[in-house]
């Protein structure tokens, strides 16, 4: 029988099991009824809820004539940004042809000025025609007011 040194197997078993603490976020040193400033609180909620790229998105959104100027934004407004996509709505189809040809410079506009948005390409569209599908008294399957003939 060969002996066993005890102290030397303990030794390995806490060893092998020692755990790592994570380490703990700056414990604020004020007391939990004190006054605290808006700023860190909200600046707190929006990093817990991991808020900062729909900020940023609503942020280009609200700010277009900022980051684009006035003269397309009177005349483009963005409509959504699905996936790296920002789609942008036209007044005329001569405004969509003209910005598809400018569209490189306004990419890269909107991304320097808009940091925490990943737009990849644009797609604009132009103004969209009345729908003959949708209301009241429109009937599935039917052509719409061009119907009644015959």
């Amino acid at each position: 029988m060969t002996k066993k040194d005890f102290a030397l197997e303990v030794f390995r078993s806490f060893q092998t099991g020692k755990k790592t603490r994570k380490k703990t976020t700056k414990e604020q040193l004020s007391k939990p009824g004190d006054p605290q400033l808006l700023s860190e609180l909200f600046s707190h909620i929006i990093k817990d809820r991991e808020w900062e790229n729909p900020l940023a998105e609503g942020n280009l959104f609200s700010s277009w004539e900022k980051v684009v100027g006035a003269d397309i934004s009177q005349h483009a407004s963005p409509v959504s940004l699905i996936d790296g996509v920002l789609t942008l709505q036209t007044s005329s189809t001569a405004w969509a042809t003209q910005l598809k040809l400018v569209a490189p410079a306004i990419l890269e506009t909107v991304q320097k000025s808009a940091p925490g948005v990943l737009v990849e390409s644009l797609v604009f569209i132009g103004p969209q025609g009345p729908s003959w599908k949708k209301g009241l008294r429109s009937i599935r399957g039917a052509k719409g007011p061009r119907d009644t003939y015959g």
